[in-house]
């Protein structure tokens, strides 16, 4: 559920992003470049491929007390990237097409196929990079199988939503689904934190004040699949160190204050207001 979440949001806003150079490129006359854009496309593709890869290589080589320090933080990183790309994308989402098209009006006007490619490349590279640090935060609290499956049914949606919008064959309200998919990532994101502690915490470079805050994996084990999923989407831990439970809340709650404030704010404006 988690990769599935992550690889739906992150593939399409890659889709949105080719499809709105796309449509610059139709609505100019300038057709004949799709076959750059798609190569600018399928060049960052495979160099996510290939960093993903090395990403998940370099762990196997590691062992004991090195790839517990490793898996924390890539957590942490991950957590960071995360929190960033939630905040970034809330503030930054009704530029993004202005934008685009500023940057492929220039390469256009130059006649540059590379800068043309490089507009998609870098901003479609910018979401698989993301996207390959976070199935590979993922696999560590999930099965690897759980996470391809996640991941490929989460492209699948992504590109068929992307295509649909792109072709006006299916409406989304973008500002919905980013502040709806924003708030999962937040509870996401939170069970990340707690993880990457667990990790420090054994390998011992955090403590462990409070070793065990409770144990309910009688009631749900981790090695169930309810557990599972609850696991790879919330971080579920059947018996939490207490720092990983105060990280957890503390995460949670002020990152849902900054990302949720200003949407109550503006639905409290008086219509005319905003107008």
């Amino acid at each position: 559920m988690g990769a599935a979440l992550l690889t739906t949001r992150e593939g399409l806003e890659a889709s949105l992003i080719v499809g709105i150079v796309l449509a610059f490129l139709a609505k100019t006359d300038n057709r004949e470049r799709f076959r750059t854009i798609w190569l600018g496309t399928a060049a960052a593709v495979v160099t996510s491929a290939v960093a993903g890869g090395a990403l998940f290589f370099t762990l196997g080589e590691l062992e004991g007390r090195a790839e517990q320090i490793f898996e924390g933080v890539a957590m942490f990183s991950a957590v960071g990237v995360l929190t960033w790309m939630i905040f970034w994308m809330r503030r930054q989402a009704r530029f993004i097409k202005r934008d685009l098209e500023a940057k492929l009006a220039s390469a256009v006007a130059a006649g540059s196929a590379i800068g043309l490619a490089s507009v998609v490349f870098f901003a479609v590279l910018r979401e698989g990079i993301e996207t390959a640090l976070f199935l590979f935060a993922i696999s560590e609290s999930s099965t690897p199988v759980a996470t391809g499956i996640g991941a490929a049914v989460g492209l699948a949606i992504s590109v068929t939503l992307g295509v649909a919008l792109y072709f006006g064959t299916r409406r989304l309200d973008l500002r919905q689904f980013f502040t709806a998919t924003g708030v999962l990532l937040i509870v996401f994101a939170a069970g990340l934190l707690a993880h990457g502690i667990h990790e420090f915490q054994e390998a011992g470079i955090l403590p462990e004040a409070v070793e065990h805050v409770w144990n309910t994996n009688g009631l749900v084990s981790e090695d169930s699949h309810t557990g599972q999923f609850l696991t790879a989407l919330f971080g579920y831990n059947g018996d939490p160190s207490g720092l990983e439970v105060a990280a957890w809340f503390a995460y949670l709650v002020t990152a849902l204050w900054f990302f949720l404030r200003p949407l109550v704010s503006w639905r409290r404006e008086p219509a005319a207001a905003r107008a």
